[in-house]
């Protein structure tokens, strides 16, 4: 990460963003921006669009159109490889760890896609709980340490951009408050985060700016000093 870039640089801008499945027409012209270092989320109901905007940036679905701009680069045409070479780090809803392989093998797998990823001191640092079972099988792991070895794995390829799906779903308080922590560290540091999640009230306090969906369209955008003011609306959406 450069210190260069200064902190309102619109690190990703996407206008008029359509997606397909087949013949499905899932986002309708979603249009939204998140500058570097801002943790953003988007918030609905089931169904409103939030995973689909998360794979559309990384062009894993199965048509868009309009644009995505990363870093400046035009990426609507752009292989999900060399997304990722853009420094995009994507943690899905379903983690995608190798239950074959122990922690720190899991974590070494990755290949680093920029200089700048983290070290496992620094992983084992931020999560104490993947140095205490670095040994342990993927099998072995509960849903609370599946969820950080699947951040820390994003973290060690140099990713300064996390799409993050669904993290605190099915995991204890006590995990999700340690989520938490983690995620406030990484905004220190100046990464980016876009966050998809139904636990509002674990996202609130966190995010920036909370971009609400519904069928595929982005319908509000609530910045985090307007959230007591827009209770009632995000009840309407949300049922918070």
């Amino acid at each position: 990460m450069t210190n260069a870039v200064k902190p309102d640089y619109e690190q990703l801008r996407i206008a008029d963003l359509h997606a397909f499945y087949g013949e499905s027409h899932i986002l309708h012209g979603i249009d939204m921006t998140v500058r570097r270092g801002e943790l953003v989320t988007l918030l609905g109901r089931n169904g409103a669009g939030r995973s689909t905007t998360l794979k559309s940036i990384m062009n894993m679905v199965g048509r868009r159109t309009g644009s995505i701009m990363i870093n400046g680069n035009e990426t609507i045409q752009t292989a999900p490889h060399h997304i990722a070479q853009l420094g995009v780090g994507y943690c899905p809803e379903e983690r995608g760890i190798f239950a074959s392989l122990d922690v720190e093998e899991n974590l070494l797998l990755p290949p680093k896609v920029r200089s700048d990823g983290m070290s496992l001191d620094e992983i084992y640092d931020m999560f104490p709980n993947l140095y205490e079972r670095r040994r342990s099988q993927g099998t072995r792991l509960s849903g609370g340490e599946q969820q950080m070895l699947a951040m820390a794995r994003i973290l060690r390829t140099g990713a300064n951009m996390l799409l993050l799906d669904e993290i605190t779903e099915g995991l204890a308080p006590v995990i999700v408050q340690k989520l938490a922590e983690v995620l406030m560290r990484l905004k220190a540091k100046g990464l980016t985060i876009v966050l998809v999640e139904q636990n509002f009230r674990f996202a609130a306090p966190l995010a920036d700016r909370h971009y609400l969906m519904e069928h595929g369209q982005i319908v509000h955008e609530i910045g985090a000093h307007e959230l007591e003011s827009k209770k009632d609306l995000l009840n309407t959406y949300l049922g918070v």
